[in-house]
């Protein structure tokens, strides 16, 4: 007999005039939304442009959905969809955090260069927020009724409704809310990466790669306990293999980035060195213009 059990949502969205508002979305727009106003303060902190941040999140944010989405499609057992714009259909299915990750990465390091700021310093502010909001954004699957582990009798098991329980479980009625545990995680991270950015013991750039590797860790544990739809590999959830490569490889980065970088303080925006007319005519003195910060 259960004594306890975290409740099921009644509801997951409300009416707001002609639209439906899914709490799903709203969760990670407001994550979204925090995530930027914290890495503005924490690049202005870092002595950077907090305008910059605003142009970072405008490519991240949808190239980042469209990686998860991408990354969704490939890796679901429905498989690949049959238009080219399946991805973009953000209505049907679900996000990919890595192939999000990665794609907003990639746009977002190519734009910081193009501007001239510090790659390392922007990772390392970002950091911490990526991990709030990916806390907020679990809160909506709590409200789809999603991302749960395998039948439990604990105190915070979580109630499923039977029409989302997968084949094979639909006498059960609690079970592992492994969103929650990843919320929970994802918070202690983020304030250790915190804490470690202003110890000053990590090298610029470091805690980026702590935050792939410590939240995919993670991640290898949550998959072994969800049974919900996915792809199997040797009996195991393919996320769980791409979990540990992903934790792996942010590991090793981590270590070659403290044993290669310079102990430097995180640089804010790189601004250019106008030529003063010493250099110009080869002679030999102190320009007026302040030396830039190097890029990382």
């Amino acid at each position: 007999m259960l004594l306890a059990a975290i409740p099921s949502p009644s509801v997951n969205g409300f009416h707001l005039g002609p639209l439906y508002i899914h709490f799903y979305g709203l969760m990670y727009v407001v994550g979204i939304g925090l995530a930027v106003y914290l890495g503005r303060r924490r690049w202005q902190a870092a002595g950077g442009d907090p305008e910059l941040v605003d142009e970072v999140a405008m490519w991240g944010v949808p190239f980042g959905i469209l990686g998860g989405r991408i990354y969704f499609d490939l890796t679901t057992p429905k498989g690949i969809p049959h238009h080219w714009w399946g991805p973009l259909a953000v209505w049907d299915g679900g996000l990919g955090i890595w192939g999000g990750v990665a794609l907003a990465t990639v746009v977002c390091v190519w734009r910081l260069r193009r501007a001239g700021a510090s790659v390392a310093g922007m990772m390392d502010a970002l950091a911490p927020c990526l991990l709030i909001a990916q806390a907020i954004g679990r809160i909506g699957n709590y409200f789809n009724q999603e991302l749960f582990g395998g039948p439990t009798s604990l105190p915070w098991g979580l109630e499923i409704d039977p029409a989302y329980r997968p084949a094979g479980y639909l006498h059960n009625a609690t079970f592992h809310p492994t969103f929650l545990y990843e919320l929970v995680w994802n918070l202690l991270l983020a304030a250790l990466l915190i804490r470690l950015g202003r110890s000053g013991r990590v090298r610029p750039g470091g805690l980026f790669p702590l935050y792939v590797a410590g939240y995919s860790a993670f991640r290898v544990f949550e998959e072994s306990l969800r049974v919900d739809y996915s792809q199997y590999f040797l009996g195991l959830r393919l996320n769980f293999y791409i979990a540990a490569l992903v934790a792996l490889a942010g590991v090793v980065w981590f270590v070659l980035l403290q044993r290669r970088a310079p102990r430097e303080a995180i640089a804010g925006t790189v601004e250019p060195v106008e030529p003063t007319e010493s250099a110009e005519s080869g002679e030999s003195g102190e320009s007026d213009a302040e030396e830039a910060p190097a890029r990382p």
